[in-house]
């Protein structure tokens, strides 16, 4: 897993003649690493920010805040949105390596890793991205599916006047949504997808905003708001079901920031001056303020709305309202969404598969040459045509065959937000600055990094929880709803 150097993949190794007649704009065209000039903005680092943020997750906020209570839900929230900015800005300080305007750069997670801590923690930290990023396609297709059935149930029940029960199989819906993302993993690279990441993100605040609209109108119509200081309340459930289902609600919530896994990839994207670190920061913070505010919105809005009763997806928790096809429009926001956020965290694993196979087979034309179609517009390599649609066909059969695996899903997140968004991020940041061991800064952020430790440990035990829940009925290949 020794990358530092290697040559990004999707771009064949640069051997550039800046004064060659045939090279436009000689240095002008390229970066100090040799590459083409990257043309990223705070904006567009905002908008891949904001696309894997404010995903599906956002729903079941309202249901954590009821776990939790007025109190703790919204506090809970709000620190885990400083957590997750301080530690970003930490990160991003680690995409060079030493001067953080002309130092080395660090293109991926990994890289940074390998630059700044190396040995056996850069092992540990691809097991856990990769499989963190794995994880998380296969809970995007359950997602999707759901809200895919979730339209065609509505217009069924409406066309039969509620005569039917319309229950229908996921099963069809997974398949649909894994045919568009076999043909949407076919983009190379990274940075060539801003403009399906700021899709994406329009999506995300469409839905995000009828679900807060819905859960605005539902308190009104309420005549009153719901839910409890401290939650839903003892009796409604049992004292162990409450204990595992405040820390699954820590495990929601640290699931539901978490993107520190892709953000130097993100910032790989950004254009300088200023510095790469820089706009990364603004980006982050600006990114941090919106999704806090709409995850306070949706989440406060759907407990005022359903009190104890708040389900796990705030849209279904307003069966079939009217205008039901408002509903409709929000799951189909949704499933756009999920369609750009799935390509934003799986593209860092493409990378490092096809960086690893270049390696490995550097002559081989099956993996490293790229044949030209539809006139040149169009670049397609055999083998990412192949290995990409195989991850994409193993995602969506694991998704059929595990339809509850969004719960594992919430698992990988608690087990992965404080070693890749809090450990990592810190041990690097001690390192490429140089802070004192015992100094008051080093004590200071390793308090942060163990308090962290004891919410992602508290919050894996919950989702364990709801999985052996889940098991208890658990059937292959059976989604019918």
């Amino acid at each position: 897993m020794k990358m530092m150097g290697e040559q990004v993949i999707g771009f064949p190794p640069l051997s550039i003649d800046v004064q060659h007649p045939n090279v436009g704009g000689g240095l002008k065209c390229f970066d100090d690493d040799g590459r083409l000039k990257r043309t990223g903005t705070m904006w567009t680092a905002s908008a891949h920010i904001i696309t894997a943020v404010i995903g599906s997750g956002v729903l079941s906020l309202a249901w954590a805040i009821g776990q939790l209570g007025w109190v703790a839900g919204p506090v809970a929230m709000l620190i885990f949105a400083f957590v997750i900015y301080y530690t970003s800005a930490l990160l991003s300080d680690c995409y060079r390596s030493g001067d953080p305007v002309t130092g080395k750069r660090n293109y991926t997670y990994m890289d940074a890793v390998h630059a700044n801590l190396g040995g056996m923690k850069v092992k540990i930290c691809g097991y856990i991205q990769y499989l963190n990023l794995f994880g998380v396609a296969i809970g995007y297709t359950i997602a999707a599916s759901i809200s895919m059935m979730a339209i065609k149930r509505s217009n069924c029940f409406h066309a039969s006047g509620g005569k039917d029960p319309c229950h229908m199989s996921s099963n069809p819906y997974m398949i649909i949504f894994g045919v568009s993302e076999i043909i949407f993993s076919q983009i190379p690279d990274f940075d060539q997808i801003s403009w399906l990441s700021i899709v994406a993100a329009v999506m995300s605040f469409t839905y995000s905003s009828i679900g807060l609209a819905l859960g605005i109108t539902q308190t009104i119509a309420n005549g009153g708001i719901k839910g409890s200081l401290t939650g839903i309340s003892i009796g409604s459930v049992t004292e162990t079901q409450k204990i595992w289902r405040s820390l699954q609600a820590f495990g929601d919530i640290a699931f539901a920031y978490s993107y520190s896994i892709i953000l130097i990839e993100i910032q790989d994207t950004v254009k300088s001056p200023p510095s790469e670190a820089k706009t990364m920061k603004k980006a982050t913070l600006v990114s941090v303020i919106v999704t806090t505010a709409f995850y306070m919105l949706c989440g406060c809005m759907g407990y005022a709305a359903f009190g104890d009763e708040a389900p796990g997806n705030l849209l279904t928790g307003f069966g079939f309202y009217n205008p039901y096809w408002l509903l409709d429009i929000a799951n189909a926001a949704i499933v756009i969404h999920l369609v750009g956020a799935y390509q934003v965290y799986c593209q860092p694993l493409f990378a490092f598969i096809e960086k690893w196979a270049n390696k490995a087979y550097p002559n081989s034309d099956f993996i490293g040459k790229e044949y030209k179609v539809m006139k040149g517009k169009l670049s397609i390599n055999l083998f990412r045509l192949s290995w990409r649609s195989a991850f994409v066909v193993v995602t969506t059969v694991i998704s059929m065959l595990l339809p509850f695996f969004n719960d594992v899903v919430g698992l990988l997140g608690a087990l992965g937000f404080w070693p890749l968004t809090v450990y990592f991020p810190v041990e690097m940041y001690i390192v490429q600055k140089k802070v004192p061991k015992w100094s008051t800064k080093w004590v200071c952020l390793q308090m942060l990094s163990l308090a962290c430790l004891v919410i992602s440990v508290a919050a894996a035990v919950g989702s364990v929880a709801g999985v052996v829940s889940d098991l208890k009925v658990y059937r292959p290949f059976k989604a019918d709803y």
